[in-house]
């Protein structure tokens, strides 16, 4: 079975997106739906990619379209030992 999308049905958007662009209106700036493709019709722009708990701001250049948008927004924080185990030794 493969996991890939039909080509006649083309990209995932998200019905929100997708309505967005097939009405031509402007982006409001916030996308939450994280598994939607960047289309390239929003290159140039600065959108909000929504994580969970905060929109984080990103700008969508040529070599993200096709990408999905949860790709440039983090949902975990970054986790270092070190500092665990320096607290620990205070």
């Amino acid at each position: 079975m493969s996991t890939s999308r039909a080509k006649w049905k083309g990209p995932f958007l998200g019905e929100n997106l997708k309505n967005t662009i097939l009405k031509r209106e402007i982006l409001k700036d916030s996308v939450y739906e994280r598994d939607a493709i960047i289309p390239s019709i929003l290159v140039g722009k600065t959108i909000l990619i929504y994580n969970g708990k905060e929109f984080k701001r990103t700008f969508i250049n040529r070599e993200k379209v096709g990408f999905k948008f949860g790709e440039f927004s983090y949902t975990r924080k970054n986790f270092d030992k070190r500092l665990k185990a320096k607290k620990k030794k205070k």
